[in-house]
């Protein structure tokens, strides 16, 4: 019997190769925007990279892109208060959101790029999907699902990300794979399969890519 949420099985060789020529290719930072009046034009298709703060957003674009500092990686959760947008050959937007949850951050700068997340996450029609990382280690959170609520009311497609897998022993990976998938059965803009990463180990990204690379 198939599980709910099964992970993605990896592409073939073509699919596989045909997205990593489209990341190997320009890729470049864009904008970081603070504002709704700042986002550039909805003229290619986009994907979001959604998450708690420190889950791994920027260290997974690097990855992706093989550019080790395209975006900012930091131990310090909080650290990109902008919805930051990336190029990615002629035709794809990537876009790293704010983290949500704790911030080391004061209240009131938490509070507006919190508010501008939800603006850009209700409002953006070229939006394609969004990607929801969940840390492998800790599941889905209390917080995570305040977001899922809103991606469910927002009528966005979110599909989970698992980051950090090699951290946590094959032992344990199905609980909390368990515990993933029983979270994902409440919120219907779930889409149905996961994908499991480790950005330093490499897992997972081509297949990532793989599947960006189909969104039209």
């Amino acid at each position: 019997m198939q599980l709910p949420f099964p992970l993605v099985e990896e592409p073939d060789a073509e699919t596989l190769e045909a997205a990593r020529i489209l990341f190997a290719g320009e890729t470049d930072f864009l904008k970081g925007v603070v504002a709704m009046n700042g986002l550039p034009d909805a003229d290619r298709a986009e994907v979001c990279f959604a998450g708690r703060s420190n889950v791994g957003k920027s260290s997974l674009i690097n990855a992706l892109t093989g550019r080790k500092a395209l975006a900012r990686a930091s131990n310090t959760p909080g650290r990109t208060q902008e919805i930051n947008f990336f190029t990615v050959g002629p035709d794809h937007y990537l876009v790293d959101l704010p983290g949500y949850g704790y911030a080391n951050a004061p209240v009131a700068v938490v509070e507006k790029w919190q508010k501008l997340l939800k603006q850009y996450l209700s409002g953006r029609a070229s939006l394609r999907r969004a990607f929801m990382l969940i840390d492998s280690r800790h599941g889905v959170k209390p917080v995570d699902e305040e977001i899922m609520k809103l991606l469910d009311t927002s009528a966005v497609t979110f599909q989970v990300v698992m980051t950090k897998a090699d951290k946590v022993k094959e032992k344990d990976r199905e609980p909390m794979l368990k515990q993933v998938r029983t979270a994902l059965a409440r919120h219907p803009a779930a889409y149905p399969e996961i994908i499991l990463t480790s950005s330093e180990k490499g897992w997972g990204i081509g297949t990532l890519r793989s599947v960006i690379a189909a969104l039209t």
